[in-house]
This record gives C-alpha cells, structure tokens and sequence, in this order.
C-alpha cells in the first residue's frame, strides 16, 4: 500500500525496535532531537507528569510512543547520590526494585540484571540514571543485583545465568537485560526491550571506545534476549572466570544457535562508562580478550544445562532485589 499514511509512532517503533535508523528515517529523529547530543536533559525531566490513576481497574494501555522522550541525557558522575536520594526521587518504586507506570498499562516487561560485587559506588550511580530512565519508556520493570559472595575471582556470565534463572520465577518477563554496573545509557530513546527475533546488543557505542564498536562481534556492556533467545543458546558460559572472554563466548553461541547479533543504532546506543581512565586507554589500546575455550565444542554442555550453585539469600531492598550467591571457584588446572 504505497499511499497508505505511516504515523510517527509506527516509525519509532519500526526504527527503535529493529536496529536502527536508516537515512530515509534520520530527518524524522533529528526533527525530534534525537540526536543532538549538544542539548541534553535531566532525566527526571517531566517525570512528575506521570500521576497515579483514579482507578486502576479502567487504566488504558499505555501509548506506544511516551509523551516524555526527550532524547539525550545530561549524564554526570561527580557527585554521588545516596540511597535515600534516589529513592525519594522515585516515589512509585516499589520493594525489590518493581516498578509498575502509575498512570497506565506497561505493554511490556523487562528484567534488569546486574553482575555485581563490591561496587557500590557505581551502583549508586546506575541507580540514580536507570530507574528514571526506564519510568520514561512507560515499562513494566525490576532490576535485579546478583551479587557473588567470597573474595574468588569473579564470574560475570555465571552469575547472569543465575540472575535469569531467579528472575524468570518472579515474572513471565517479555525481556532480559543483562547489564554492566558501569555503564549509564545516554538517551532515553534507546528503549530498554527486546528484539523479537533475534538477542540485541544495546551498547553500540561507548565512550569508552570513542562511540564505536570496538570488534564486529563486541557483545559487552549491555544485551538484550528474551528468555527464549537465552534458553536457545543454553545461556552464557559457567567456565570463564575473570573478565573479557566471556563476550567472545557469547557471540559465537548466538551464531550457533542459529541466531543474529542485532544491534541498536549507535546515533541511540551510547553510553558512558564510569571512571574508566582516558590516558591509559590512549596509552594502552583496548584489545580483544583472546578466547580460550572452543565454544563449538562446549556450548550444548557448558550453560543453563550445567548451571550449579548455591542460593545464600534474596532480599527485596527499596531499588533492587538483591540475590546472593556461592557460586565456587576457579576449578584448579588438571
């Protein structure tokens, strides 16, 4: 239908949902300023807005598009906000981190998960950004902090496997997001849901790596998969203790089984890292961690299927539900 009249909510979603903008599509984003990263907003602008309804047995859906999007984000980490802050700043947070829109009905669900340990000063910060930030794309959410007991050496995709498995017996979630403590999205457009075809790389662009991908196949940062993606591809791997290899792992389990790497456009996935070192970045190039296992090989039996560990204690804390876990160490070289 060639004359059929295409509205700019059908535009967004087709755009914002599938990989980014083309060149037919830039004029719409830069009429809505999407994209001038020189005009940037508090990203609690406009959030007062949002208002308990009457009644919440005749709420309508929320709109596909929210009236609050202003695009870039003015994104600072020099003073750091307190627990107390953030949440007297996110009045309709509820315990263990849930958030429902007050105002409507979410059309979607996301879970955020976050690998953690003794890193509460980022975390203060992604708390203070991320929660106004995903009340601003009017969803349905929780943010889940899966924290690794011990002083051993830390396992991010094994601890993110045991995030999905925890988070998935809270909630049918429509979609998993598995996230960097460091990483604090600059644009509200970025929208914080899931391909439907395919897992989906949101950090495309990261200050870190001066905006571009690092490495084709970078699947770091920030990634987004439904539960079934993540099922397909038996999860991440238990097996990569330390951190780098694991984002190599990862990207080959998606081609094998049978999926794609999508990814948001980089003009909407830039983030910002957290007291990374700019000198020594220039000094010492970043480099792709070398991979040391043959995924081909493991994939199948090293995962969601192999998954062993020790639940300690879930809490529901007033931002996040907190998730404690043994998860042993690094087994010794035969």
């Amino acid at each position: 239908m060639l004359g059929a009249v295409v509205s700019p909510e059908a535009i967004f979603i087709l755009i914002l949902y599938r990989g980014g903008p083309s060149n037919v599509f830039r004029a719409v984003l830069d009429s809505h300023q999407v994209l001038d990263y020189s005009k940037t907003h508090d990203v609690y602008t406009n959030l007062s807005l949002f208002t308990q309804a009457p009644n919440e047995e005749t709420m309508p859906y929320c709109s596909a598009q929210s009236p609050i999007f202003v695009g870039p984000l003015t994104i600072t980490f020099r003073v750091l906000p307190s627990e107390r802050m953030i949440i007297k700043k996110n009045p309709f947070v509820q315990s263990g981190g849930r958030y429902r829109p007050p105002h409507c009905l979410a059309r979607y669900k996301s879970a955020i998960l976050v690998a953690y340990r003794n890193q509460e000063k980022y975390l203060h910060h992604l708390l203070y950004y991320i929660h106004p930030f995903l009340q601003r794309q009017q969803l349905s959410y929780s943010i889940y902090l899966i924290q690794q007991v011990g002083n051993g050496t830390f396992n991010r995709a094994k601890l993110l496997n045991v995030g999905v498995r925890e988070a998935l017996k809270d909630e049918d979630w429509d979609c998993l997001l598995l996230h960097d403590v460091d990483l604090v999205p600059e644009n509200d457009y970025n929208l914080y849901v899931c391909d439907e075809y395919y897992p989906k790389h949101m950090a495309s662009a990261m200050d870190k790596f001066q905006y571009i991908l690092p490495y084709k196949s970078f699947f770091g940062g920030v990634s987004a998969l439904t539960p079934e993606h993540y099922m397909k591809m038996n999860g991440f791997p238990n097996t990569y203790w330390g951190s780098g290899g694991e984002n190599d792992d990862i990207a080959a389990r998606i081609r094998l089984a049978g999926m794609e790497i999508v990814r948001t456009s980089p003009h909407l996935g830039r983030y910002k890292v957290m007291d990374y070192n700019e000198e020594a970045e220039t000094r010492e190039p970043w480099r792709r961690p070398t991979t040391r296992h043959n995924t081909r090989k493991t994939w199948k039996d090293d995962g969601m299927n192999s998954l062993e560990f020790k639940l300690l204690s879930k809490t529901r804390h007033p931002l996040y539900t907190n998730i404690t876990v043994d998860i042993g160490y690094v087994p010794p070289f035969s």
